[in-house]
């Protein structure tokens, strides 16, 4: 268990462009913590930098208050005390799922019998007990990355990096693996940093939910914070799927540009003036009726997943009473939207 601080990193590439800019963030001894973001927003390049694969330009890093990157120091992967799992099992073919487990033991010297020991218990934890000497070629996806995860946990890692590392799995089994994962690193106490592109694990795992943009964090928080409270628009939409309808708030309400949304002011809370108002799909309600026109009706275990064409804005909302058809029109009705500034840039853009 560890604690991992960052403050003010930067990260510049060969070319010169930004990969971070002005990260600073405290991950808890014993937290999980998810990155997320759209391609590109530096959630990768923010694990690789903690995991040392990438040497940050400026600002420092250092795990339980030992500078391992910045001010002169640069701690080198191997040395750092992490254990990472990546996206693709990374399991090597020609060796035993022992052998693959035992590995990062080898490298740091331990005796063979000391070895397999702590192997063994690294795969009891995953589920593997009795696989020691299994050819890797005959493993199912799952069992292949629960020997990378037991290969990353065999050395007693200060914290653990997952790159995506249950993206790959089909469901169920993803499903199955992430509820044992989450159990697995509670019942270690494992300070975890996770990055994942699949908005519902990180909501599902982690402590605190990261959100990534151009480098730069937009928002960190409690998920629930993160999905009730978005700090900007683009959270709410990437996080929750939210509508983005630009107009204009006052006292009075909320009046679109170019769509005929009204909203009463009790409905609509944050920014006035020009801004850009989030409609979450939790807030929306429908009926039938001649404001939008279904234009998609997915069924879901908890009510239909509805997405609409309403003036040509789409809106997409839950409907537990009923699952509507493509075609139908409907009215809409919402009891809840969050109106922020509109940026400088969209402004020009408008």
């Amino acid at each position: 268990m560890a604690t991992v601080s960052l403050d003010r990193v930067d990260v510049r590439f060969p070319d010169g462009t930004a990969g971070l800019s002005d990260i600073s963030l405290d991950v808890r001894d014993g937290e999980f913590v998810a990155l997320v973001g759209a391609s590109g927003s530096g959630k990768t390049t923010l694990l690789r930098t903690v995991a040392g694969f990438l040497r940050p330009s400026g600002g420092a890093i250092a795990i339980d208050g030992t500078p391992v990157a910045g001010g002169g120091a640069f701690v080198e992967p191997e040395h750092r005390g992490l254990g990472m799992v990546f996206q693709q099992h990374a399991v090597w073919p020609h060796w035993s799922v022992g052998r693959n487990v035992e590995y990062p033991l080898r490298m740091r010297g331990e005796a063979r019998a000391r070895r397999r020991e702590l192997a063994t218990a690294a795969l009891e934890r995953v589920g593997l007990g009795g696989f020691e000497r299994r050819d890797p070629a005959t493993l199912s996806g799952g069992q292949r990355q629960r020997v990378a995860i037991a290969r990353a946990l065999v050395g007693e890692p200060r914290v653990l990096l997952l790159d995506e590392a249950l993206s790959a799995l089909d469901e169920p089994l993803r499903d199955r693996l992430r509820l044992e994962l989450h159990a697995l690193t509670r019942e270690l106490g494992l300070t975890v940093i996770h990055v994942t592109h699949d908005r519902d694990e990180a909501l599902a795992l982690a402590d605190r939910v990261v959100m990534l943009d151009g480098g730069r964090i937009v928002q960190a928080g409690a998920p629930e914070e993160l999905v009730e409270r978005p700090a900007t628009a683009d959270v709410a939409r990437f996080l929750s799927d939210a509508a983005l309808i630009e107009g204009c708030a006052d006292d009075a309400g909320f009046a679109a540009t170019n769509h005929p949304l009204r909203l009463p002011a009790p409905s609509v809370s944050g920014a006035r003036g020009t801004v850009t108002l989030a409609v979450l799909p939790e807030a929306i309600s429908i009926e039938p009726g001649d404001d939008a026109v279904v234009t998609a009706s997915l069924y879901g275990r908890d009510g239909s997943d509805v997405v609409l064409d309403w003036a040509g804005v789409a809106v997409r909302c839950r409907s537990r009473a009923h699952r509507p058809k493509v075609g139908d029109r409907m009215r809409v009705s919402v009891a809840r939207a969050i109106a922020y500034p509109l940026a400088i840039d969209e402004q020009e853009a408008a």
